[in-house]
């Protein structure tokens, strides 16, 4: 039998980098664990009005603290006799709304201003570079609390867009470190000789193959803005009931812990696992993607 060529690290030369980083995912166990469950929560989430068993608005005062049971309401009653698991369910739709878009705006803002950065080089990288120092350098928590309390509103937009402000900064020097290494490559020179603008250079051939760290970054954001969100809605500064999210849940839960604790367990371990799992995720991702590492 013919044996394939392979290169020094043992990857097979014919192989792409794509194909070669897929097959590094899929040997990652704990990244296949944190895809699936982080699949399973958005599915919930999505299919959360045709397969919750109740109303999240739904008062039902003579069913008042019942607790979970599988012959009933599996995750108890609140004070107001709603279901808990029908607000779990309907909570994840806006704490992963918040997860997902937070990540796509950060990688975008991010991607951008890494690319302007490393592309241009000079007092426009000095000068970018240093606000992203000057912003990782400050404990960002206080920050966050402090815009959200200054940005009107209780949405979900208002929660993205604060943490969309802060959150960039490591997505800029992630793509600002690939620019760097991809404008003295062959395809680049080749693009300024055939008169391609600079505009097109970064949109349409840098920042495409700078993807590889913006994707592992922005699985990690996820999970980092979902906590953030939590943290938010339980001081009172994310989303504002009667929307249930996971943060809010927890923010109420708080009055009732001696008497009704299944109200905090559920939605702190919703937010645990769902951490959990697009961290895993994140971590498998950087590993397949990293093309230093050995299959």
């Amino acid at each position: 039998m013919e044996r394939r060529r392979k290169d020094a690290a043992g990857v097979d030369v014919g192989q792409s980098y794509w194909s070669i980083a897929r097959r590094r995912f899929l040997k990652h166990r704990l990244a296949m664990i944190g895809g699936g469950v982080a699949l399973a929560l958005t599915l919930m989430a999505l299919l959360a009005p045709w397969i919750a068993p109740h109303s999240f608005d739904k008062i039902d005062l003579q069913r008042r603290w019942v607790s979970p049971s599988l012959s009933a309401n599996v995750f108890g009653t609140d004070e107001l006799g709603r279901d808990v698991l029908t607000r779990i369910m309907f909570a994840g739709r806006i704490s992963l709304v918040v997860g997902y878009v937070t990540a796509v705006s950060i990688s975008m803002i991010g991607s951008l201003v890494g690319a302007v950065a490393g592309f241009y080089g000079g007092w426009a990288d000095s000068a970018l570079m240093r606000l992203v120092d000057i912003l990782i350098s400050v404990p960002t928590l206080p920050l966050y609390l402090i815009l959200a309390a200054l940005v009107p509103g209780g949405g979900v937009g208002r929660i993205v867009f604060v943490l969309s402000v802060f959150g960039w900064t490591t997505v800029a020097r992630l793509v600002r470190g690939q620019i760097l290494s991809l404008k003295s490559q062959d395809f680049v020179e080749a693009g300024r000789a055939m008169g391609a603008s600079e505009a097109r250079l970064i949109f349409r051939h840098m920042i495409p193959n700078s993807l590889a760290p913006v994707i592992v970054a922005s699985t990690l954001v996820v999970g980092n803005a979902i906590l953030i969100e939590s943290a938010l809605s339980y001081l009172g500064l994310g989303i504002q009931p009667p929307v249930p999210s996971w943060g809010n849940m927890l923010q109420r839960a708080q009055e009732y812990l001696l008497k009704a604790s299944w109200l905090a367990v559920f939605p702190g371990l919703l937010i645990f696992i769902t951490v959990l799992s697009f961290n895993f995720l994140g971590d498998g991702l950087r590993d397949a993607l990293d093309p230093r590492l050995k299959t």
